[in-house]
């Protein structure tokens, strides 16, 4: 799981939330499985995108790639650039 995080000034939101919307509306990369673009309620001008990878294998493909990863791509679009932060999964459950 990768997490990037950045405070974006609220008149940017808008524009961060069209620049994701315009980067799902392409489909998930290979090895990605799932992404949220998540905005904090105690601090509004937190946002995040928390990704899923099908393996450490994939997002290590990924980062290798040598390309720009989309979210960072997204978060520069609103004018910041994020920090990453990457969680091995241990257990999760599902309803």
């Amino acid at each position: 799981m990768t997490i990037l995080e950045a405070r974006v000034a609220a008149n940017e939101w808008a524009a961060l939330e069209g620049t994701y919307r315009a980067h799902s509306s392409a489909g998930l990369p290979a090895g990605l499985v799932e992404t949220f673009l998540i905005q904090s309620t105690s601090e509004p001008a937190v946002w995040r995108i928390v990704s899923i990878w099908e393996s450490s294998g994939a997002l290590m493909r990924m980062r290798n790639s040598g390309e720009t990863p989309g979210g960072v791509l997204i978060f520069r679009a609103a004018g910041v650039e994020p920090e990453l932060t990457v969680h091995k999964v241990l257990h999760t459950l599902h309803r």
